[in-house]
């Protein structure tokens, strides 16, 4: 089954009323996690940073990127009573770091059972390393990101993983690790990747869920899907090619002021979204291909049977004369048909009737 995160990420605005809220939102769609993200403005960003593009566009504020991810940060205490609130809900919380200090709360106070790596961070190597050491489930999104960049901080995984207290971390001892039988069942064990385009809302012609495919032939690791595209059906579509996670961002009310309010789904996008990757999961089976129960009943109505094209008297030898392929199919099967030329009738039969051996 596809693992279903609900990203309500900064969508909050800062206002923890509002981050209870997308809890509830993300409960009543029945998604399985819901995410946010974790950061201190000033460690994530300098004075002089810009806003990206669809930022500007999105928040319509000419302001700088710390400007506008102080007014989103929510407080630690937050953080502490969401989580708990989630528990009480029963959903799963889970929150994106941005920065050393911001990781550390996931770790320590939080206590998070798994992490996730967002696409901005997949080169910071320092960083993956921090997130690696941990030694939790690490779902690794790859937006940006070419396969070369992808193997590079697989590199850097596998020797968090794997690699004791005194080694030093290098490239040569990266590779090391990520070359070795311990490193890539470490990292079977421990990563997930998501395939990802990072612009808000992805153009579909930028998707690419083929990529999905490559990565998971190039890695040999399990791979989902972070989805910034417009709607629901790339995310099905998604899952119906093998998503194991899937990200989707949500908001509230999509005319809210923020940068990625515009890109997100509204509650009832995201319970049909939700819904539907479900029914998909169920629809994709095991794989083996023998007839449903569902469909048992239908062969002898649909299938068709040797019957008697014409009247037909004990003793006669067939022909095709006398043979003809009509449903239903509770009789002998058309597969006989050659099988049954030449022999003799061994009763009279209507034209219309079940031919018998």
């Amino acid at each position: 089954m596809t693992l279903i995160i609900a990203e309500a990420g900064v969508n909050h605005n800062g206002d923890e009323k509002l981050a209870f809220a997308l809890v509830d939102a993300a409960v009543a769609a029945g998604a399985d996690i819901v995410k946010f993200q974790t950061f201190n403005a000033n460690a994530l960003a300098t004075a002089g940073a810009q806003q990206a593009s669809y930022q500007r566009k999105n928040t319509g504020q000419a302001e700088s990127q710390l400007q506008m991810l102080r007014r989103l940060e929510l407080s630690h205490d937050a953080h502490i009573r969401l989580q708990a609130y989630c528990a009480s809900r029963g959903i799963g919380f889970l929150s994106t770091a941005f920065d050393e200090q911001s990781l550390q709360f996931l770790l320590g106070p939080l206590k998070l059972n798994r992490l996730k790596l967002p696409s901005g961070e997949i080169t910071n190597a320092p960083f993956v390393l921090q997130h690696a050491k941990a030694g939790l489930p690490l779902i690794v999104s790859t937006g940006m990101a070419n396969l070369a960049e992808i193997e590079t901080a697989l590199g850097v995984i596998a020797f968090g993983l794997t690699a004791a207290a005194d080694i030093k971390p290098s490239q040569l001892a990266f590779n090391q690790a990520y070359a070795s039988e311990q490193g890539q069942r470490a990292l079977r064990q421990k990563v997930t990747l998501l395939h990802c385009t990072t612009e808000y809302p992805a153009p579909a012609s930028d998707i690419n869920l083929k990529a999905m495919d490559t990565m998971a032939a190039a890695f040999g690791l399990p791979v989902g899907y972070s989805d910034h595209s417009a709607g629901i059906h790339i995310a099905i579509a998604a899952a119906a090619r093998g998503a194991t996670v899937l990200e989707k961002h949500f908001t509230l009310d999509k005319t809210l002021p923020g940068p990625d309010h515009k890109a997100s789904l509204e509650p009832e996008e995201l319970t049909a979204m939700v819904s539907a990757i479900r029914e998909v999961n169920i629809a994709l089976g095991d794989g083996i291909k023998r007839p449903a129960p569902s469909e048992l009943a239908n062969k002898a109505v649909a299938r068709k049977s040797l019957v008697a094209a014409c009247a037909i008297r004990a003793g006669e030898t067939l022909t095709t004369t006398h043979i003809a392929c009509k449903r239903p199919g509770s009789g002998i099967s058309p597969q006989r048909y050659w099988e049954l030329l030449g022999t003799v009738a061994k009763s009279d039969f209507n034209e219309g009737d079940l031919l018998a051996d």
